[in-house]
């Protein structure tokens, strides 16, 4: 495993990072799974979790958690996110501070630990000022209840406005933004986050780099039953495209020669940007897992990268 510092912060990050959404939870049967998963992962080198409070609406914080128990805290960089409705309440969702303070100890009763590592905003909140917002999680951060706090899914702009009051006003300022991006979903992270994120120091840890497993192969054959784009109507319908099916399979014979899998081959082409500090992949499999972590540490070539370039751009 090889590992990153998180923005411009002195915390280090596997470059491989293991989450828990849409994967634990659903199944109430699932603590066996998770604690073989999670321990594949930690003999794997990674020592970055992520969860969030709406995952199975705290189920999956509360198994990663009971997993997590089994090595020392210190090890371990363990995340969690706020802004989803967790109840029928109307301040029970956002980011107003009376939330903020309020979920981050519902977290940290599921996930069994008296910090967090780091604490993300999960979606921006149009309806909470700003200075609200940085000052709440300033407030958890001088509280002792986490260590660091980010984003998620912010805009740019929104993002240089979090940072800029915080600095402005010494206050905590966020060290990591966490958007999606794969080989699929590209545009919105290079044309407008990376830009801003990479100049300030902001780390990005980003969420579906195998594109809900489109870029492992899994689909070139068709639809397998089970599969979760096979099932999920929304989101297959904007990957499982033949277009992007095609692509992912005219990338097999670039990772063949290199020696390694498609899914390594799509995180490394991730991790080829220095303004990423880590990717934050899930499992339902050991075997999962165990392919994902050698991505770390694999760097590719310029004119693999152009290959890889000529397949994405067509």
């Amino acid at each position: 495993m090889e590992y990153r510092n998180l923005g411009r912060s002195g915390l280090k990050v596997s470059e491989v990072a293991l989450g828990g959404w849409e994967t634990y939870g659903i199944n109430q049967d699932a603590s066996a799974m998770v604690r073989e998963i999670v321990t594949a992962a930690y003999e794997g080198g990674v020592n970055f979790f992520d969860q969030a409070d709406i995952y199975a609406k705290g189920r999956s914080e509360e198994l990663m958690g009971a997993a997590l128990k089994e090595f020392p805290r210190h090890t371990l960089v363990i995340s969690s996110k706020v802004y989803w409705p967790m109840s029928d309440d109307v301040n029970d969702r956002g980011l107003s501070r009376k939330h903020v303070l309020h979920s981050i100890d519902g977290s940290l009763k599921r996930l069994g630990t008296d910090h967090l590592d780091i604490y993300f905003a999960h979606r921006y909140d149009p309806d909470v000022p700003m200075e609200e917002i940085v000052m709440a999680f300033d407030q958890v951060i001088r509280d002792g209840k986490a260590l660091y706090w980010g984003t998620s899914m912010w805009p740019a702009a929104r993002i240089a406005q979090a940072v800029e009051f915080a600095r402005a006003n010494g206050l905590h300022a966020p060290v990591t933004e966490q958007p999606e991006y794969s080989m699929i979903r590209r545009d919105r992270v290079e044309g407008e986050i990376l830009p801003y994120t990479e100049e300030a120091g902001v780390g990005l840890v980003v969420w579906s780099p195998l594109a809900m497993g489109l870029l492992t192969g899994k689909y070139d054959a068709g639809k397998p039953e089970g599969a979760r784009l096979t099932e999920k109507e929304h989101w297959g319908k904007n990957f499982l495209t033949e277009e992007n099916i095609q692509k992912v399979r005219d990338l097999k014979p670039i990772a063949d020669d290199l020696g390694i899998t498609r899914a390594q081959l799509a995180l490394a082409w991730i991790l080829r940007q220095k303004g990423v500090s880590s990717v934050i992949t899930g499992a339902t499999k050991v075997q999962q897992i165990e392919d994902t972590v050698k991505a770390a540490g694999v760097r590719l070539s310029s004119d693999v990268i152009e290959q890889i370039e000529t397949i994405l751009k067509r």
